[in-house]
């Protein structure tokens, strides 16, 4: 055998050497050679197993590469041998064709090899396998299986697409006219370099590459068609003797035939699919791409995760799944220091510790029924004594305690949030305390500031003070210009008994400078009275104009009905009764400053509101029932009651701005009512519990509300009675909220000290909502009685902000 196979060695080497130097591949079984040769081609390349030789030439085996891949052939490759098989006509021509094909390909593999310098057996079947699916991406092929295809000789059409559409016969290499046209077809491709086939299952012609020619020569020539295989392995002796070894190869190894069908749930979800494919809410197109979607996620998360064809992709098909839905127990939380057999020294329990760790509830145990020890070493720790119980107790707990899947949606909670312009794009508002105006004061702590007004021109500021002083101050410079002493004023004009027990010094609760800027005059709440001053700022034109409204008050005024003649009285300011800086009657007669009369009623006011045009103002006596609002009219010196009863406490009211609206705040509801009509039109649900503050937009159409459980309400009067908004910024009770007549902002005092500044854009499409930012916290004010920030006010042409606290400081801050 050896002689023989050392024979046949050198057979086939020299007949390797011959294929080298000639052009033509003589490996290859031609019909148009030899039979004589044929038969000792093919002697020479059998395998000799002493030797060791492959199928082929010698020089094939020995260049393989050791990178070389384990490929098999392809469709196309099977189909043309089935091809060959079957039909005996056209196996000469193709053979002949076939022959002329590698001859030429054989000079241009042989150029190759001498360029590279070496040879490479493997080189055009070194690629990557090819399936059935990747011929095919689209899923535009045939689908009728491997079935007679002469069953559709007599049709147009063969085979059907994944949609069920009849697929057309095309004029292709298999079908167009006699075998004499296909030789020519075939001899037209062969001088181009190409070597074509029909594929007559998906009706289509493929052009065989370097790689499938080299399968079909090997083949052809008796040899395997990877050049690497191994047909002869060594033996391994499984049977090792008669003793009996376990192993996998025993009559259990087979799985009942049971386990080869399919479930019930598998049926339910292929019975859902056909189901939805006979209604036609699903298509091939939408199974796909779901599959699809979810092999490239599960591949995204784990790539050595196998594709799932026949994962639920409808919800009704999980909930299908009998029994509960398995949840996991918790877990318990791991050991930490105290439960180690050498615990730090400050886990260690004295003494003392242990005594009271024993009077105390198990549950209120620091660490349970654990007392922290040390040991030596961990061979002297004993076993826990109440590991049964601990575990009994376990056991209980998972018992008795249901666990519930609850399903949360998974939404990023930074999306919910509006996405908000940057305060710096909001510019100008108030940010920085420029002035500090110095309240002089005879005592220990400076006295608190109630109110604050400034004037229409911005020019000057009145502030009146729980002192019983009012005070005004140039803006700009921080000077004191006037001061009067209204306590002591109104303490000269006789009241009833039952008041004159009030103690001496009454402060100035409010004080509201008069907003049209001809008139020069303000009014100050002190006690019962309400004061009207003439602030002596005016120019000639405006003191003539000053003069002429405040003439009807320096002659007492009257009332115009019985109503209001029960509760209220004008008195002119005499000269012995004043108390400021100069005789004020005088004064006032020369267009000076100083008060001209005060109104006294029947309860302390709390305060007062001037109408937009300057003539009318209304004042509140919370306490006074059906009197609460009074209505006045400075230019004639009267009064009215508006109301004949009383609904709730009355806190605050305020005119609209442009029309004859009145709105009044009780403690918990703001009413609005049309002063021509004499009709209430709405009723705001605030939803506060007291309401201590109350302003009204410069357009009319929105409203703030401050209260005393830390809430700001904004109110849009087209929308809707319920707030628009509520803002909860502060950390206690709120004094003061008003808003500029200018610029668009807004401003809260609370009793933490602080003075939060909001941009408040009103826009005029009544379709886009006012947008309201937060911009400016101002802290500055000190927390004095448990009472911060009690008046804020804006100025009326400029971004700057005017505030007073309980500690007596009164400050402007500005927009730098």
């Amino acid at each position: 055998m050896a002689r023989k196979g050392t024979k046949k060695n050198e057979k086939v080497a020299a007949r390797d050497d011959e294929d080298d130097d000639s052009p033509d591949l003589e490996a290859v079984a031609s019909s148009s050679d030899d039979d004589d040769d044929d038969e000792e081609d093919e002697e020479d390349s059998v395998y000799d197993s002493e030797d060791g030789l492959h199928y082929g030439n010698a020089n094939e085996s020995e260049e393989s590469d050791d990178d070389f891949e384990d490929q098999g052939s392809s469709d196309e490759d099977e189909d043309l041998l089935e091809k060959q098989k079957n039909d005996d006509d056209s196996d000469d021509e193709i053979a002949v064709a076939y022959e002329k094909a590698p001859r030429a390909w054989k000079k241009e593999r042989t150029a190759k090899r001498t360029v590279n310098g070496g040879e490479k057996a493997a080189e055009f079947i070194h690629t990557d396998d090819l399936s059935s699916d990747e011929d095919d991406p689209d899923g535009t092929g045939n689908r009728i299986g491997r079935v007679p295809l002469h069953w559709y000789d007599e049709f147009d059409h063969i085979g059907y697409d994944a949609h069920g559409k009849k697929i057309g016969k095309s004029a292709s290499l298999g079908e167009s006219g006699d075998l004499i046209d296909q030789a020519l077809a075939q001899q037209d491709n062969i001088a181009k370099g190409k070597f074509v086939v029909h594929d007559a299952l998906n009706d289509r012609n493929v052009e065989l590459s370097a790689r499938q020619l080299e399968l079909i020569r090997r083949v052809r020539a008796g040899a395997f068609a990877h050049p690497e295989h191994d047909a002869n392995p060594d033996y391994i002796d499984y049977f090792s003797g008669v003793d009996k070894e376990v192993s996998g190869l025993n009559a259990d190894r087979y799985k009942p035939k049971s386990h080869f069908q399919p479930n019930q749930y598998e049926k339910m979800q292929v019975d859902k699919l056909l189901e939805k494919l006979e209604r036609g809410d699903i298509n091939m197109d939408y199974l796909t791409g779901k599959i699809r979607d979810m092999n490239d996620a599960n591949k995204k998360s784990d790539p050595n995760l196998p594709f799932t064809i026949w994962a639920a992709d409808d919800e009704d098909l999980l909930n299908m799944r009998k029994g509960p839905q398995h949840i996991a127990a918790p877990k318990l939380p791991p050991p930490g220091h105290a439960e180690s057999y050498i615990p730090p020294d400050e886990y260690l329990p004295t003494e003392k510790e242990l005594e009271e760790w024993k009077d105390m509830e198990p549950q209120d145990r620091p660490h349970g029924l654990l007392i922290p020890k040390k040991y030596p070493n961990l061979r002297s720790v004993g076993a826990y004594e109440h590991s049964v119980r601990e575990a009994f107790e376990r056991c209980l707990d998972l018992y008795l305690c249901p666990r519930v899947m609850k399903r949360r949606l998974n939404i990023d909670p930074e999306s919910l949030v509006p996405k908000l312009p940057r305060a710096s794009d909001l510019k100008p508002f108030p940010t920085a305390k420029c002035v500090e105006y110095v309240t002089p004061f005879d005592g220990e702590t400076a006295p608190a500031i109630r109110s604050i007004s400034a004037s229409p021109d911005g020019q000057y500021m009145a502030s009146g003070a729980s002192d019983g002083y009012l005070r005004i101050w140039e803006v700009q410079t921080g000077r004191l210009l006037r001061s009067w002493d209204l306590s002591s004023l109104v303490a000269g004009f006789e009241v009833d008994k039952a008041e004159e027990e009030e103690p001496a010094t009454r402060p100035v609760v409010c004080v509201e400078w008069n907003p049209n800027p001809e008139h020069h005059c303000l009014l100050a709440t002190v006690g019962l009275f309400v004061v009207v001053v003439a602030t002596g700022t005016a120019s000639r034109t405006n003191a003539d104009l000053t003069q002429a409204l405040l003439a009807a008050a320096l002659q007492g005024g009257n009332v115009s009905n019985a109503k209001a003649g029960k509760t209220v009285q004008w008195h002119p300011v005499k000269d012995d009764a004043t108390r400021g800086e100069q005789p004020l009657s005088a004064a006032a007669k020369k267009g000076s400053a100083g008060p001209i009369c005060v109104l006294l009623t029947s309860r302390d006011v709390a305060s007062v509101r001037w109408q937009a045009k300057g003539d009318y103002f209304v004042s509140i006596s919370p306490k006074a029932g059906a009197a609460a609002v009074l209505i006045h009219q400075l230019s004639k010196g009267i009064s009215q009651q508006p109301f004949s009863k009383a609904k709730g406490e009355t806190q605050l009211a305020c005119f609209h701005p442009n029309k004859p609206f009145l709105f009044v705040a009780s403690q918990q509801h703001v009413r609005v009512y049309h002063l021509v009509k004499q009709s209430m039109i709405k009723r705001l649900m605030s939803g506060c519990r007291w309401i201590s503050s109350l302003d009204i937009h410069p357009s009319g159409d929105h409203l703030i509300v401050g209260s005393l459980d830390r809430r700001v309400v904004w109110f849009d009067l087209d929308l809707s009675a319920t707030p628009f908004k509520t803002l909860k910024y502060h950390e206690r009770a709120i004094r003061s909220c008003r808003y500029h007549h200018r610029y668009p902002l807004m401003a809260s005092a609370s009793d933490d000290g602080t003075v939060h500044v909001f941009h408040s854009m009103v826009y005029s499409d009544l379709m886009r909502n006012p947008l309201i930012v937060p911009v400016k916290i101002l802290r500055g004010h000190s927390v004095t009685n448990k009472l911060g920030v009690l008046a804020n006010v804006f100025h009326p042409t400029q971004p700057w902000l005017f505030t007073g606290g309980a500690d007596g400081k009164l400050f402007l801050w500005q927009d730098i």
